[in-house]
């Protein structure tokens, strides 16, 4: 009999959201496809550029991520822009709702992965990043990298 895949396989990870967001907590959500879009995810064919996520009527829908049409899929392909439905519990999405509307909160997709051959996405509530603080942490990344060159050429 065959092993079952245990590990993760990275598909997509969106940088920009670290860049331009705090992000606060992490949730792990499935995510709804259809059968050539997962073949399309499983081909590592997907983008974040300016995918949001939003709760609409007691949903949490994913919002501009675009996974290409898949190559071999004749009529069974998709419009690649589609809302795709999260599927999350109904607390989890009511907790979200309420630090959305209430504290200035955003949702933002993190990364796509594929856990035991299902798609799973990983979402964080985040707080937008103002231009100095980008700057702080720049100026704090390259301390650290001018630090540790300087302890490098000492040894």
């Amino acid at each position: 009999m065959a092993e079952k895949n245990t590990g993760e396989k990275n598909v997509a990870v969106n940088r920009r959201a670290r860049h331009d967001y705090f992000l606060e907590e992490t949730y792990e959500t499935g995510i709804e496809l259809t059968g050539t879009e997962i073949k399309s995810v499983r081909a590592g064919h997907v983008q974040f550029k300016d995918a949001y996520i939003s709760i609409y009527k007691g949903e949490a829908w994913i919002k501009g991520m675009h996974i290409s049409a898949y190559t071999y899929g004749s009529i069974f392909n998709v419009d690649e822009e589609r809302d795709r439905k999260l599927l999350l519990h109904k607390y989890e999405i009511r907790k979200l709702y309420d630090k959305v509307r209430l504290k200035g909160y955003t949702l933002v997709p993190v990364r796509m992965y594929l856990k035991n051959g299902r798609a799973k996405m990983e979402i964080a509530l985040a707080k937008g990043k103002n231009l100095y603080d980008k700057r702080q942490n720049q100026k704090l990344r390259d301390a650290k990298r001018e630090m540790e060159k300087a302890l490098k050429f000492h040894r």
